[in-house]
């Protein structure tokens, strides 16, 4: 039983030990210990079951739920909203929404997020339903196993209509959130396509293939076609256009996301409701 437990379903040593503790292994329904012998052909069953941590409050708010099974919870976050409480704010976060779900539906779940994305940005959000799915989701998140697509409206448009852009991405300062492209900076490498133009506007597609902070936001500017309400990384133009076109927060979706699944190794593919167009399109 143990071998299989660390081997093939890749469970932390930590894991195992404090699962052994709640009666949480089965043999073809029967509660065993992990010095149980198993033969081909036979159940083992695992419970992983945690309580809600107690630094995201439950709210009973609106969620959009995209895709959800006994591991996973994908959702839209919708723009204007945080991902995360910080020590100055405990509630009024997606993650607050996601423990009140749980709550609401009678999930013994506690609240795993394993992508975020900034205030402003909307789109798919991936958690995990415990621990060992979050640290197999990490994993594979580091290794590449996660193709994610972005959509944008953009100032302008960059010279190419498909390409890369592999620039650099650092730190402006010390004492500022801005990012900028240096070449002292972290790789970044941004994978690009124009979708559709429109009076000096544009609609873009991004994969990005490395996640440094404010990647598409940083690499849009370096192109020289600023996201559309980017109060960080902007022109003058494009500060005043996303200002006629009341755009307030960048004008970017997380559009989709696709990943093996942890347990199944079957692609899991979604999409967000809320793409994004170009004005009257």
């Amino acid at each position: 039983m143990l071998s299989f437990l660390r081997r093939e379903l890749q469970m932390s040593s930590a894991l195992v030990s404090k699962l052994k503790f709640r009666n949480a292994y089965f043999l073809d329904g029967e509660p065993v210990f992990t010095d149980q012998k198993v033969a081909i052909g036979q159940e083992i069953t695992v419970h992983i079951e945690e309580s809600p941590q107690e630094e995201f409050p439950p709210e009973d708010l609106p969620l959009s739920i995209l895709y959800e099974d006994e591991s996973l919870l994908l959702v839209d976050k919708p723009a204007g909203l945080v991902v995360h409480p910080t020590w100055n704010r405990l509630t009024g976060t997606l993650l607050n929404r996601v423990a009140g779900y749980y709550v609401k539906t009678g999930q013994k779940c506690a609240v795993h997020p394993v992508n975020r994305l900034d205030r402003d940005t909307k789109g798919v959000v991936l958690l995990a339903k415990n621990a060992h799915v979050h640290a197999l989701l990490y994993g594979m998140q580091r290794a590449g196993k996660f193709q994610k697509t972005y959509h944008a409206l953009c100032c302008g448009a960059p010279p190419e209509k498909q390409g890369q852009v592999d620039a650099p991405i650092r730190r402006a300062g010390e004492n500022t959130m801005l990012r900028c492209v240096s070449e002292d900076g972290a790789p970044a490498l941004t994978e690009y396509q124009v979708l559709e133009e429109q009076d000096g506007l544009c609609r873009m597609e991004f994969m990005p293939i490395t996640g440094r902070t404010h990647q598409l936001r940083v690499h849009c500017q370096y192109l020289g076609c600023p996201i559309l309400g980017d109060s960080m990384y902007f022109t003058e133009e494009s500060e005043r256009i996303s200002r006629e076109l009341g755009f307030v927060g960048q004008a970017l979706t997380a559009y989709r996301l696709s990943f093996p699944h942890p347990m199944t190794g079957e692609m899991v593919t979604v999409e967000s409701r809320q793409d994004i167009f170009l004005p009257n399109s």
